[in-house]
């Protein structure tokens, strides 16, 4: 497998992910009002308002999995926005009082994916960074 191809597939599993993410709180919220605390049509609008955020977010990411080396400011944008991600998560997760087991699991788990998910866009980034080679 080229080293186009193998960057396309690592992008293109984490927006798989973030897309998945995004189409399931914005259609099934109600799986994840309590999750985050909250209840009621209250609740399932702002899980569906995060599930829009996953999507506006995925945007770069869909330009960089089409063509990493010609989108690469795409896939640049992508890494900065996976690493803010985790970045603001940590400290989400620093100002929650531990007796918040629910909400702190929740935000432990997108710790882990948004960090693998920067592990991948980081090694699709450097096997595309030389533009050593054409777009296939």
């Amino acid at each position: 497998m080229s080293r186009l191809w193998t960057s396309r597939l690592l992008i293109g599993l984490v927006a798989g992910w973030n897309l998945q993410a995004a189409f399931v709180f914005i259609f099934t919220p109600n799986g994840f009002v309590r999750a985050y605390e909250l209840s009621d049509a209250a609740g399932e609008a702002a899980v569906r308002g995060v599930g829009v955020l996953f999507l506006m977010w995925n945007i770069p990411y869909l330009f960089a999995l089409k063509d990493p080396v010609r989108h690469k400011l795409a896939l640049v944008l992508s890494l900065l926005m996976q690493f803010t991600g985790l970045i603001g998560e940590i400290y989400i997760l620093s100002t929650l009082a531990m007796e918040h087991v629910i909400l702190r699991s929740s935000i432990l788990r997108f710790i882990g994916f948004d960090g693998v998910g920067l592990i991948l866009l980081g090694i699709a980034y450097l096997l595309v960074k030389g533009d050593q080679f054409k777009a296939e």
